[in-house]
């Protein structure tokens, strides 16, 4: 049995736990829900249920990992009381991190590959039009899209093939530190455009009027289903850091400092957005195609448009690298945890699935387009994205809710005596019935309503 390896410093622990929260949601899907639901009103209602949703449960998630000193490939095996099923979790968390890696490596490529486009000069001058073709002829073409999810595969478990410290650790440090130093840059730039008044605006003074807009009960789900997908809780991602670190500090000053980076890069993803859309007179709420399709917009008609795009994909490929290599390293730690593989093992094994894996996402733009699985206009992205965090994600949460609160889990006392063992903030014992019978009911309706959104909203 191979000793457990260790971050060599909190700081790797910190860096690397925010790196798998920061990711795509919060640089892509954060700012254009902002958008959609009116600005900072929206901001102020999902700080709220970050506090009141995410830290709870990214504490137990951690909790487990601590305690078992196994990924959730283990760690129910050994805290659950003798006879009980909680173990089958096991096969969701596993299931949850291969499936959001069947669609984010594909996305991670179109990243990489923005960053040579905007290189090149492809969208210096270029008309709205234009651009727009330029992703939509990306998508249609399968073979490039192919060997960019292929670079961004081998670069993430290049990365994990070094080792916990010498690869995941070091690289991902240095990776998030020029994240935070371009996105500075990136925030500068964008707020001394003239024009960024008006979006600075839009995003830091509530107005509450638009709010009411747009409806109250829409605007709260939405703030609450952001709050509880930034994370990435419920799949084990969080299980697997958690086995990796000391007991020096309890667990919620480790889960309160994490949200804070991540929040903290989500606010900045739209100090960059809003001035620039505002200044170039952009719809914020575009939705998805807002990277790719509003943004080369922008920086093809802004001076020196070329480098400080290039830029804001390189910093998008981080987010996006950060995210693959912290859940590759769940995955690599799956085989070596239930079959006793070598790390060297486990990365080559998994190189070759998470490819073959991936293929279906990439086609579904081409080759499978013609494959709707979830109505007119959809496609295979949608659907993966859909069972992750409509499904996985909620349900999973739910199991290590249940799992740290109940008697015939692993239970209070002994997550509590987990969580609050080494300095800083203690889980507070009057949280208990909150957490027992209150969150898990916050959870299930985000679950239901992700349901009644996808199918039946008119």
């Amino acid at each position: 049995m191979e000793k457990r390896e260790k971050f060599a410093s909190r700081l790797g622990f910190l860096l690397i736990s925010a790196g798998c929260a920061i990711g795509i949601g919060n640089v892509w899907r954060f700012p254009y829900i902002t958008g959609k639901y009116g600005g900072a009103a929206f901001v102020l209602i999902y700080l709220v249920f970050l506090v009141i949703l995410g830290l709870p449960i990214m504490t137990m998630e951690f909790a487990v990992g601590r305690a078992s000193q196994k990924s959730c490939a283990k760690s129910f095996h050994v805290l659950e009381p003798k006879g009980t099923k909680w173990h089958w979790n096991a096969w969701l968390g596993m299931a949850g991190n291969y499936l959001l890696m069947m669609f984010y490596t594909t996305v991670a490529g179109w990243m990489l590959a923005y960053i040579f486009k905007m290189l090149r000069g492809d969208f210096v001058g270029a008309s709205a039009e234009a651009v727009n073709a330029q992703f939509g002829s990306m998508l249609a073409n399968a073979g490039p899209q192919i060997a960019w999810m292929i670079a961004a595969v081998l670069l993430g478990f290049g990365v994990c093939s070094l080792g916990l410290q010498n690869g995941v650790e070091k690289i991902t440090k240095v990776m998030m530190v020029c994240l935070l130093f371009l996105m500075l840059a990136l925030v500068v730039r964008a707020v001394t455009l003239p024009g960024a008044v008006e979006g600075l605006k839009f995003y830091l003074v509530p107005d509450f009027g638009r709010l009411v807009q747009q409806g109250v009960g829409n605007v709260v789900y939405a703030a609450m289903g952001q709050a509880f997908f930034t994370l990435s809780l419920g799949i084990g991602a969080m299980t697997i850091f958690g086995s990796y670190i000391g007991k020096e500090r309890t667990l919620l000053t480790e889960s309160i400092n994490i949200t804070l980076l991540d929040t903290f890069v989500a606010i900045m993803a739209g100090l960059i957005i809003f001035p620039a859309c505002f200044a170039f007179g952009i719809n914020p709420g575009e939705g998805p195609g807002l990277v790719f399709v509003t943004l080369p917009n922008i920086f093809g008609g802004m001076a020196g448009g070329r480098i400080w795009g290039a830029l804001f994909f390189v910093f998008m490929s981080f987010a996006a690298m950060s995210t693959l290599i912290a859940v590759f390293e769940n995955i690599v730690s799956f085989g070596m945890d239930l079959w006793g593989w070598t790390r060297k093992k486990a990365v080559g094994v998994n190189i070759a699935a998470v490819i073959v894996l991936s293929l279906p996402c990439v086609l579904g733009f081409n080759l499978l387009s013609g494959f709707q699985p979830l109505g007119a206009g959809t496609n295979i992205l949608d659907l993966e994205d859909f069972i992750v965090s409509n499904n996985l994600l909620p349900l999973g949460s739910l199991v290590y809710l249940l799992f740290c609160t109940m008697r015939c889990g692993w239970g209070w006392e002994s997550f509590t005596k987990e969580a609050n063992e080494g300095r800083g903030v203690k889980y507070p014992k009057w949280v208990r019935v909150y957490v027992s019978y209150i969150l898990p009911l916050i959870v299930l309706f985000i679950f239901v309503m992700g349901y009644k959104d996808k199918f039946f909203s008119a």
